[in-house]
């Protein structure tokens, strides 16, 4: 392996830790996800892991095809700008619509005890399923913007030990940061008890996503 592609690989993981950090949608919606719907920490790593891989390898399979069929960078960022707009208003929607019922939640479970149990269990029966695959969804078609240029440089000089490289420690750093932050805020989250506003967690974990996907799309995070 050659200095050069030492150095891309490098940066592919400083760049992939910094995307991952500086975007709120790598590791919000897991969070509060998981504490709304009381995953187990198991569950929340596994679906943080799945969607965090479906992320990368969807990219990777985009600059993979473009490198096959020589289209050109800024061909396949428009391409990832116009997936990146869709996981931005796709996220926006679910959290506005994970709001409503988590509003409607709450109002039921505030009207009468037994009511709040027998809602809890519905939830847990049918949308609780549902829930990671949503997340799975959106993911799948969110962009690793900064993964294409780092793919399609070293594929330029016809280096696909490079692109394997670059591609490798991109994902893996990405997915790794994804799990590290979101693990981190479930156990330091487990320690905090607030009983009388858990009838109020689904309403704040869907007001929390819509705004995470208005900060994507308005703020550019």
């Amino acid at each position: 392996m050659t200095d050069e592609v030492i150095v891309l690989a490098g940066t592919a993981a400083g760049i992939g830790f910094i995307h991952t950090i500086l975007g709120p949608d790598h590791y919000v919606p897991f969070i509060v996800m998981s504490r709304a719907r009381g995953w187990s920490g198991r569950k929340t790593a596994i679906v943080t892991s799945l969607c965090g891989l479906a992320h990368v390898v969807s990219s990777i399979l985009l600059g993979m095809v473009g490198l096959f069929l020589g289209i050109v960078v800024f061909k396949l960022e428009s391409i990832e700008s116009f997936r990146g707009d869709l996981a931005g208003w796709l996220l926006m929607v679910f959290g506005f619509v994970y709001l409503l019922w988590g509003i409607r939640y709450a109002v039921r479970a505030g009207t009468h005890e037994r009511l709040h149990h027998h809602t809890h269990d519905q939830s847990t029966g049918n949308s609780r399923n549902l829930t990671p695959w949503v997340l799975f969804t959106i993911f799948v078609l969110g962009p690793c913007e900064p993964l294409i240029p780092l793919i399609m440089y070293p594929a330029a000089k016809q280096s696909m030990v490079a692109v394997a490289a670059v591609a490798v420690l991109f994902g893996v750093t990405t997915i790794a940061t994804m799990l590290a932050s979101v693990m981190a805020s479930f156990y330091g989250l487990s320690k905090l008890s607030l009983p009388k506003a858990e009838r109020f967690s689904h309403a704040l974990a869907g007001f929390t996503i819509l705004l995470c996907g208005c900060a994507i799309m308005f703020l550019g995070l």
